[in-house]
């Protein structure tokens, strides 16, 4: 059973995402319906820790071995979707690949579990600031020299 709790006029989400990196390049998926890219990853199940999730996630919408290389950031993110006000906690990792051929991958991949409207590309992190990722916290955890890192990402507040 997925952390994801309706309480009151929030949804609380518990989720972990993976950090892939190659050839200065970083691997997101995208809802090709939607216009904006996250990381990999999904929500953490009742009793199942954050880097296992990330693991368990990310080789079945891959199919690829992966492996936990460090613990990265927690994301406090505040948000609407679909008049939905959420509260998410995310846990970032970085992780590769342990197969030395899937680390030459450069190609946009797609998702093994029959959701096809999901794809996997990788962005630049030159050009990082053009893309919608989101949360938008994550472009400066991705250029953050200072690992790990706590940041709040509050779409919601009002100054």
């Amino acid at each position: 059973m997925d952390l994801t709790l309706d309480v009151g006029e929030y949804k609380l989400n518990i989720r972990a995402g993976g950090v892939i990196v190659h050839n200065n390049k970083v691997l997101t998926h995208r809802n090709v319906n939607k216009d904006h890219y996250c990381l990999p990853g999904g929500r953490i199940e009742i009793g199942e820790r954050s880097d296992k999730t990330v693991k368990r996630e990310l080789e079945e919408e891959l199919g690829k071995s992966i492996q936990i290389l460090d613990y990265m950031a927690t994301i406090e993110n505040f948000f609407e979707m679909e008049n939905k006000k959420y509260h998410e906690i995310y846990f970032l990792y970085k992780v590769e690949f342990t197969e030395e051929e899937d680390k030459k991958i450069d190609y946009t991949l797609h998702n093994l579990e029959g959701k096809e409207y999901l794809q996997y590309e990788w962005l630049d992190l030159d050009d990082i600031d053009k893309y919608n990722l989101l949360p938008a916290c994550l472009k400066d955890v991705l250029k953050s020299n200072k690992l790990p890192i706590h940041m709040i990402n509050d779409d919601m507040e009002s100054n």
